[in-house]
């Protein structure tokens, strides 16, 4: 049974708006780490934004299965309730897979499909989230009541300052003050076997646009998979944004606004 997704929006304030722009995180992320570039896509598109978070994540319900199935009825589920008529849905890394699930389950929905850094295959998930999950399972046994705290334990499991700012956006105060995640760790390292799979069949024939990080560990991924890429979205470019790691449009933000602008604008 479909979750209801919490979301934000950006509204348009074009007169005639074009399909709305669906945003879906990756894993640990939330509808929180688009803000600053939905809103910068606002003021670029002539179209709605919603950001929204996928279950397990952000503040939508918790379920004890996360497979890309589940989310794509999700996904299917939030764009009905709220009236979008065949968006356009963007995803990053586990989102991408997710809306790539979407749009093969449900290819009449979807108007156009951007993929981050992601391509369509069976990919372990790398070893850094089940450290990610650690550390989190360590900030909480300490029981910390600042910020500063919870970054300092996490730091013995993550050196890299960005991730670990990223990771602390899932805190939050719970009744005796003290800091909890609010993603439920636990049950997502059990559902990493379902986050790198990605056994769905078809094809999506809408416009689709892959962007990899030039220095991604998932850039080779999509060289090596090119026929496959191309059998299941064969309307599908892929562009690469040097200097950039697998959060593509954390690393290069400019960068990744510009391809995602010309790539919508360039299909009216």
């Amino acid at each position: 049974m479909a979750l209801k997704l919490a979301w934000e929006k950006w509204s348009t304030k074009a007169a005639t708006s074009s399909a709305p722009l669906v945003i879906c995180h990756g894993l640990f992320g939330s509808k929180q780490n688009w803000r600053s570039l939905a809103r910068a896509f606002n003021t670029r598109l002539s179209r709605d934004i919603y950001a929204i978070d996928l279950r397990n994540h952000g503040d939508s319900p918790h379920n004890a299965t996360h497979t890309f199935d589940a989310m794509a009825e999700d996904i299917r589920t939030f764009c009905a309730d709220h009236g979008l008529e065949r968006p356009v849905l963007l995803g990053h890394s586990m989102g991408g897979k997710a809306v790539m699930t979407t749009a093969l389950k449900y290819p009449s929905m979807v108007s156009q499909l951007v993929v981050v850094d992601m391509p369509p295959v069976q990919l372990p998930v790398a070893h850094s989230f089940a450290k990610y999950a650690e550390g989190m399972r360590c900030v909480e046994q300490a029981s910390p009541s600042r910020l500063a705290e919870a970054n300092k334990i996490l730091a013995e499991f993550e050196p890299n300052e960005g991730i670990r700012q990223f990771l602390l956006t899932n805190l939050r105060r719970d009744t005796d003050n003290q800091l909890r995640f609010r993603v439920p760790y636990d049950l997502l390292t059990n559902s990493l076997s379902d986050i790198a799979s990605f056994d769905v069949k078809g094809s999506y024939k809408g416009s689709t646009l892959f962007i990899t990080g030039g220095i991604s560990p998932y850039h080779q991924h999509f060289v090596d998979n090119k026929d496959t890429i191309r059998s299941m979205f064969p309307n599908s470019t892929l562009e690469t944004i040097d200097g950039a790691g697998h959060w593509v449009h954390a690393d290069k933000p400019e960068a990744f606004l510009n391809l995602v602008t010309q790539f919508l604008n360039s299909q009216h």
